[in-house]
């Protein structure tokens, strides 16, 4: 293991966690080693007389059941089955050429070569002891070359090598290399007998823990199980400190081992890390997790965090020297068919990110990039339309306004327009121009491009902003300003929560064949977003009308934008002005902002929408 000084203080904190280990054995075998003292003692007529006999008779029982108790415990540790990362394997048969880097690279750093290789669906890389027996294939017998005898000798594999998928599709071949010295050096360390001890107890009582709070037992079961999982909790307690510590070694003897390996190029590379992890994120969020929602998956979400990456370089000046990169080799030229592994990491991205179904279906289909405006985006928003319109007849909402006949009598966009839009006097008490009331500052677009605010606002630091004997700041008049929201809005927003609800629970819960091999009960394990709020559901499904509305009457077409997911493409051009305007009319019940868009557009919003 070298002799690297965080090599050393690894080793002497893995012997810290393996005393904890040994001192745990020492007081199981007490009582039978006292039971021993006791019945030695009186067959060589020393501890003899009532006393010692009826100590004898107490300790004997104790001593068989806390030995009983030990080895069920050690039993349990032993075979409960550690967590393992869900990940894509790759067979050195699919990536020779990535099998070559690595194992080129091991041997630059003069440490074992990862046992495999597998991808994630994250921007990560690390390290993973797979050699539990459920792991694995069943332990294949040892033969000496030299007698031809068989044996059964145990040997300690290297662990396998995770990384990340984006990583291999953004980052070039160098700069992978670069990022991956680190974490291979740690091979180097982990192959040390101490290190791997202490790492599998620790394993072990997680596992354990695990196995003791399994619910679904009976009664009998689960007594016996709380007490095991007591005694991991206590243990792991024990040795938490001293395995962090352990863990802090391992990185740094890694890292002070790569130092050598292109250490240059890895101070590059790491700023390809942090921009991987912020296009992945933005691509699951605003471009996956929508076809997730409608029971379609995305197969190329590892080219597609190219694509975005490339069109953040093109947007931002301070990325243009990243562009420039795109010309070397990628590193996904090392697999035979990238493609394939591209299809696979994006069907787990699903299931972990979403909770999808582990396997395609009716209604669960991936979809590709050049389809997926018309059978995501333009879906979507017809989808949310006719929801919209549902709960607006289960509200008994007129289709149509007192003027039109009935031969207009379907969905349009000025039914919502005209239930969502409020009076001028009630928007002015509603934003608080009565003389009791606190002003309220609201970030308009023209405010925010250096227009002068408002006479009756006064600054924040302004003494009127404090009303007399209430004592309400500004803040607090603008949360009571929120409060005081359009009924309509707040009633149209809490019937959407609840049909969403309604259809989610009638949803079949995807399950799949693998369901157990996370140890997970509850999928999605990442959820990319939390749930959307009901004034979040209000606006989506308010946008997506407008958008129906501007793809029937004025010739708008559904896109895809990398960075900011569905887009609404009016004669070629990004509609990016369209946000604040339906926010003026939920918030504050404007309808002004919204018609004065449409009118610009060439929208008619009186015209009927066709919807799913």
């Amino acid at each position: 293991m070298g002799g690297e000084a965080g090599a050393q203080a690894a080793r002497s904190w893995a012997l810290a966690v393996l005393r904890i280990r040994s001192r745990a054995l020492a007081v199981a075998l007490l009582p039978a080693a006292v039971a021993v003292v006791l019945y030695a003692g009186g067959s060589t007529g020393h501890l003899v007389g009532p006393g010692w006999h009826a100590a004898r008779w107490v300790v004997t029982p104790f001593a068989v059941l806390v030995l009983l108790a030990a080895a069920g415990i050690a039993l349990v540790v032993a075979r409960a089955r550690p967590a393992m990362s869900p990940t894509v394997p790759i067979a050195e048969e699919s990536a020779p050429d990535l099998y070559r880097m690595v194992r080129d690279l091991a041997d630059r750093l003069d440490v074992p070569a990862p046992s495999a290789i597998a991808l994630t669906p994250d921007c990560d890389s690390w390290l993973e002891d797979r050699t539990h027996p459920s792991h694995g294939p069943p332990k294949q017998e040892d033969r000496d070359e030299l007698t031809g005898a068989r044996g059964s000798r145990r040997t300690t594999a290297a662990p396998v090598l995770v990384i990340g998928s984006p990583f291999l599709w953004w980052m070039r071949v160098g700069e992978l290399r670069a990022v991956l010295a680190p974490v291979v050096a740690g091979t180097g360390p982990s192959a040390h007998p101490d290190i791997a001890a202490a790492r599998r107890f620790v394993r072990g009582l997680d596992a354990a823990v695990a196995v003791a709070s399994t619910a679904d037992r009976c009664r009998m079961i689960r007594v016996v199980c709380a007490g095991v999982g007591w005694v991991a909790r206590l243990l792991l307690r024990s040795c938490r400190e001293h395995a962090s510590k352990m863990e802090r070694g391992v990185a740094a003897a890694a890292a002070e081992r790569a130092q050598g390996v292109d250490y240059g190029l890895r101070i590059v590379a790491q700023e390809q890390v942090g921009l991987a992890y912020a296009g992945w994120d933005r691509l699951l969020t605003r471009v996956a997790l929508p076809a997730w929602r409608m029971g379609r998956w995305p197969s190329r979400l590892d080219a597609g965090v190219v694509a975005a990456l490339t069109e953040l370089s093109r947007r931002d000046r301070l990325a243009e020297g990243f562009a420039s990169r795109l010309g070397e080799r990628p590193a996904c030229d090392l697999l035979e068919e990238p493609g394939t592994i591209d299809e696979a990491t994006s069907l787990l991205a699903a299931r972990l990110f979403h909770g999808g179904p582990a396997e395609s279906g009716p209604d669960w289909s991936p979809v590709g990039w050049q389809e997926y405006p018309e059978e995501v985006v333009d879906r979507k928003w017809r989808l949310d339309a006719a929801r919209l319109h549902r709960v607006l007849d289960a509200q008994g909402v007129r289709r149509t306004p007192e003027t039109t006949g009935p031969e207009t009598d379907a969905p349009t966009l000025s039914r919502v327009l005209d239930y969502l839009a409020t009076s001028a006097p009630d928007r002015a008490t509603r934003t608080g121009s009565g003389p009791a009331s606190v002003p309220v500052v609201t970030a308009e677009p023209a405010a925010a491009d250096g227009d002068p605010a408002p006479q009756g606002a006064p600054a924040p630091d302004d003494e009127t902003v404090m009303s007399g004997a209430g004592g309400n700041t500004l803040a607090e008049g603008e949360a009571e300003a929120d409060e005081q929201e359009n009924e309509r809005t707040a009633t149209l927003a809490a019937g959407l929560t609840a049909e969403l609800a309604r259809e989610e629970a009638t949803a079949p819960t995807p399950q799949g064949p693998d369901i157990t091999l996370w140890d997970d009960g509850a999928l999605p394990l990442f959820p990319p977003q939390p749930p959307r709020t009901s004034r979040e559901l209000l606006t989506d499904h308010v946008t997506a009308m407008v958008c129906c509305a501007a793809m029937d009457t004025a010739g708008a077409t559904p896109g895809l934008d990398w960075l900011d997911g569905p887009t609404l493409l009016i004669n070629g051009d990004r509609a990016a002005d369209l946000s604040p305007v339906v926010l003026s009319l939920i918030v504050d019940g404007d309808p002004v902002p919204l018609r004065t868009w449409l009118l610009e557009s060439g929208i008619r919003p009186e015209k009927p929408v066709r919807l799913v």
